[in-house]
């Protein structure tokens, strides 16, 4: 995909859609940047409604956010499903969740190494197949 060099996870797409989020201003601030760079999955969204929803917000805005941004949202299939259960197995005591197993199987099948993401712990812990790190999107 020319252009598209990183993964999008769900802490900054739930920040650009809730002002009373803390990291709000700062995710806004990249994104104008960052955002068209940006595919996810479909798993990124689903989290992202959940917590949206959690807050009192309404789910669809995600996916309206996503489509009207041009996001790619890939889906997950078998062989990438089986490299999740090992990720998250691997990655228990982090802890991984789904969304970031997804994004990780997803970074290995795109060779994509970067990722926009407030989850810096994890994500300066996980590793993909070939033991490649994460680059992390920074933020003001």
């Amino acid at each position: 995909m020319v252009g598209r060099d990183c993964i999008l996870d769900t802490g900054p797409l739930v920040a650009l859609l809730s002002r009373e989020d803390a990291w709000h201003e700062a995710v806004t601030a990249a994104a104008e940047e960052v955002l068209p760079r940006c595919v996810t999955t479909e798993a990124v969204a689903v989290e992202a409604c959940h917590i949206v929803r959690r807050y009192g917000g309404e789910p669809a805005q995600v996916l309206e956010f996503l489509l009207s941004a041009a996001i790619p949202m890939f889906a997950v299939h078998q062989p990438m499903h089986e490299q999740c259960i090992h990720l998250l197995h691997r990655y228990r005591s982090v802890p991984m969740d789904y969304a970031d197993a997804t994004i990780v199987a997803l970074a290995d099948r795109l060779g994509l190494s970067r990722v926009f993401t407030l989850d810096r712990r994890g994500f300066r812990a996980y590793r993909g197949v070939r033991g490649n790190t994460m680059e992390l999107i920074a933020l003001n």
